[in-house]
């Protein structure tokens, strides 16, 4: 009968999942605490979960799903830190080996299964010891952007949308997708999971603004009211620090919200979205997504074309970008690039930033920003390129 109840798990792809959670594991059970919190943003996470119920007595930066899950964890622990701090390094390393599962299933679609196992290694290899994937929660929006990428090669486009609407409530990362969902699946059922998507993400923000307009809209704009960071927008700026709001602001009260950390932008971000949405839109409408790799490289190129224009950049994002740099390449340029795209944000945090070398941030920003412009570049490359050699099959994860 328990049987029954998990058939929809393949038990053949849950050894590197498994492997993956044992080792996170003893690395979360012998890290000494600090070494724990390493340079990510539990105490930020913390202070905010401890200040309220987010979008009613708070704003935040970030939408909804996140916050109040994270003051549901701050609940159910009595406000314990340490205790807040281990649950979300537990709940972040599941989600992962959740990510490793979902990895596969793609990835047999397209390869064989040793080359589906080896690039599985790979990708198990780069992130179970990387702390951006325990640090920060981004790993929950690689999650649902490759759980929604999986339900639209399977062409189960209402499971698409609520995936990636999910998503686009944690961060607007994988509503990105949707992109490619018209390409793959045609008029009816782009049309099914984009308003699946949709009804979700403007359901959820509709009933926030609708009990608490004040705080909603706060928190709606803050990102993009405090100005340039880590980007090549922030060289141009002069705005060479982080993300960090300014001291200034208070969560508690509204109107900080509208305050500015950096300098003014040059260059208005609508004036570079629109040029930007064009070159997307290129080529979007050139693109014929007829097999997984380019429908794969396409939504990396949707990524990587949104954190070009993106006024600011957090390097933990490159974990967005390593399934499908892993998933859409050949094995060994998906493996060097990795390592580089790895190198490069570790680099900028914590090896640069933690020490205060800012000094050195407007060369890695140009660096990184070069990288990611050939990235581009390749990911369009395989949107035109028409490639015979297709050996993947179907792994079942849902029945």
């Amino acid at each position: 009968m328990i049987r029954d109840k998990f058939k929809f798990i393949n038990s053949n792809y849950l050894y590197f999942s498994v492997l993956f959670i044992v080792g996170r594991m003893v690395l979360i059970l012998t890290l000494p605490l600090e070494g724990l919190r390493s340079y990510g943003d539990y105490w930020n996470y913390f202070h905010i979960a401890g200040l309220g119920t987010p979008f009613v007595d708070l704003w935040v930066e970030f939408p909804p799903l996140f916050p109040f899950l994270s003051r549901l964890i701050y609940t159910l622990v009595g406000g314990s830190q340490h205790a807040f701090e281990y649950s979300l390094a537990i709940l972040f390393s599941f989600v992962q080996a959740g990510s490793l599962y979902l990895f596969q299933a793609i990835a047999r679609k397209q390869y064989s299964v040793e080359e589906t196992k080896r690039r599985t290694l790979i990708y198990l290899f780069i992130i179970i010891n990387l702390f951006y994937g325990w640090a920060y929660f981004d790993s929950l929006v690689v999650f649902t952007l490759l759980l929604g990428v999986y339900w639209i090669l399977e062409q189960k486009d209402i499971k698409a949308g609520i995936a990636l609407g999910i998503g686009g409530l944690i961060k607007w990362f994988p509503l990105l997708a949707l992109a490619a969902v018209w390409k793959w699946r045609g008029k009816e059922g782009a049309i099914r999971t984009i308003g699946t998507a949709l009804v979700l993400v403007v359901l959820a923000w509709g009933l926030l603004f609708s009990f608490s307009p004040e705080y909603t809209r706060a928190s709606f704009v803050s990102q993009g009211i405090k100005g340039s960071w880590e980007t090549i927008w922030a060289v141009i700026d002069g705005n060479l620090g982080t993300g960090n709001f300014s001291p200034e602001i208070n969560r508690l009260n509204p109107s900080t919200a509208y305050l500015s950390t950096g300098k003014e932008a040059k260059f208005s971000p609508l004036i570079s979205l629109v040029v930007f949405a064009a070159v997307g839109f290129g080529v979007f409408l050139r693109s014929r997504l007829d097999d997984e790799i380019k429908m794969l490289s396409f939504t990396g190129f949707a990524i990587v074309v949104f954190i070009l224009w993106s006024p600011g950049y957090s390097p933990q994002w490159v974990l967005l970008l390593l399934p499908f740099v892993l998933l859409s390449f050949d094995i060994l340029r998906g493996t060097l690039l990795g390592f580089i795209l790895i190198l490069i944000n570790i680099m900028e945090w914590p090896i640069f930033l933690s020490r205060g070398w800012f000094h050195l941030l407007e060369e890695i920003i140009v660096l990184r920003t070069a990288i990611i412009l050939f990235l581009a570049g390749l990911f369009v490359y395989n949107i035109f390129n028409n490639r015979t050699n297709k050996e993947g099959g179907n792994i079942e994860i849902v029945s």
